[in-house]
């Protein structure tokens, strides 16, 4: 039981010589609690509602605007025992070994091509089509631009938006403002609610580094809301979202048809936020400010350790997601870019079909060869042995003419 109480030792969430009698002189409505994190749970599941709802009814007319079209799949043929197979194999993976394709010809007696074939068409049919794709960029979009907007009316005239001292002048007893609570509990509701549809969203080729993300952005948001880190921490939701707006609006432009231009436009104007707010102003502004500025008004505290081991790993992340923005602008430069590097077009489905695909051709052209050489040495015997029957015949016809002369 003792577990409680030390979790919430002032010397872990507050600095030195700073006590919770300190910040009870706020009041109640001007200080964070953590008791008021539990909005958010109700939150999360209010926006995997209303995004239910927006995917279902806003976003196809939107997609048809654009000309989003799904690719047409040929369903597979009914067969229970490769359907059972094909959901144990999707866990683990899709390759299939060549005893295991042995196997299922035993089983289903089929053909090593026609099973091969059923999986990749049972594949593609599980593939997330454009349309699912553009409810997901577009339900982003549309979110990262209110939070914005609503981000930037609620700071643009506070001290500390110009002049980041500001951040921790009187810290931590600083007094918390209704819209900045409300700014708080929005944003961690919403990466709650992405984090409780991950496993069902298009699974990306950064699936990892986007749980990492969202675990981090949370932990963060959390921890800076009880610390009082409120003024820093709406800095940084407001410069994520500056960037992300661009990112998922370029995705949808790139799902439609006839907006190549558009999206390559937009993906430009992306690349150049995004490397400026999270490679330059995110670490020589906001990283500065948490690891340097600060420490002009308190002394180091564990919740000050904490919260900028945070900040690195959203850093490490940015370098991440740099690394393959920079590799898609040469790509771009190069006329040689067909796709989103991070995550649009790559699901690791696709990745799987991709290989299977060349695996298939490969073992078709074997098949194909093989034949062909059974097919050529069988001709080679039928001939020759027409050949000899042809000789003996005609060996048996002059020597029954010869005796006829004599």
């Amino acid at each position: 039981m003792k577990l409680v109480p030390d979790l919430w030792r002032q010397e872990l969430w507050l600095p030195p010589g700073v006590t919770w009698e300190d910040m009870e002189r706020l009041g109640p409505s001007a200080r964070p609690r953590p008791q008021d994190l539990l909005i958010t749970l109700p939150l999360a599941l209010g926006f995997v509602v209303l995004r239910y709802l927006f995917e279902r009814f806003c976003a196809p007319p939107m997609s048809r605007c654009l000309g989003v079209r799904d690719r047409l799949q040929v369903p597979a043929a009914s067969s229970p025992k490769l359907e059972s197979y094909y959901k144990q194999k999707k866990c683990f993976g899709f390759f299939l070994f060549q005893k295991e394709i042995v196997l299922l010809m035993s089983q289903c007696g089929k053909t090593q091509r026609q099973i091969e074939t059923w999986f990749r068409l049972r594949r593609n049919q599980d593939r997330p089509g454009q349309t699912k794709k553009f409810g997901e960029a577009a339900w982003r979009f549309f979110f990262y631009s209110a939070a914005f907007i609503a981000g930037l009316s609620c700071l643009i005239n506070r001290p500390w938006f110009w002049d980041l001292r500001e951040c921790w002048r009187q810290y931590p007893v600083q007094p918390m403002e209704w819209t900045h609570y409300w700014y708080y509990m929005l944003e961690l509701g919403f990466y709650a609610s992405l984090l409780l549809r991950i496993s069902v969203d298009v699974k990306r080729k950064d699936f990892r580094e986007q749980v990492i993300h969202h675990l981090a952005t949370i932990f963060l948001l959390s921890f800076s809301y009880c610390a009082n880190y409120i003024r820093i921490g709406t800095l940084v939701m407001l410069l994520h979202d500056s960037s992300d707006i661009l990112l998922e609006s370029a995705k949808m432009f790139n799902y439609g048809t006839g907006w190549r231009k558009t999206c390559d436009s937009l993906f430009i104007v992306f690349a150049a936020v995004f490397l400026v707010t999270r490679l330059v102003i995110f670490p020589s502004k906001i990283i500065h400010s948490t690891l340097v500025l600060s420490m002009e008004v308190f002394e180091p505290f564990f919740g000050y350790y904490f919260f900028n081991i945070l900040l690195m790993v959203l850093q490490a992340l940015h370098l991440f997601w740099a690394g393959l923005i920079l590799r898609m602008i040469y790509k771009f430069l190069k006329g040689k870019l067909e796709k989103d590097e991070r995550s649009d077009d790559e699901s690791d489905i696709e990745e799987y079909d991709k290989e299977d695909e060349e695996q298939f051709e490969q073992g078709a052209t074997c098949c194909w060869d093989r034949g062909k050489d059974s097919l050529n040495s069988k001709l080679s015997v039928l001939t020759n042995s027409c050949v000899l029957n042809n000789l003996t015949n005609h060996r048996a016809s002059v020597a029954d003419r010869m005796r006829k002369a004599q």
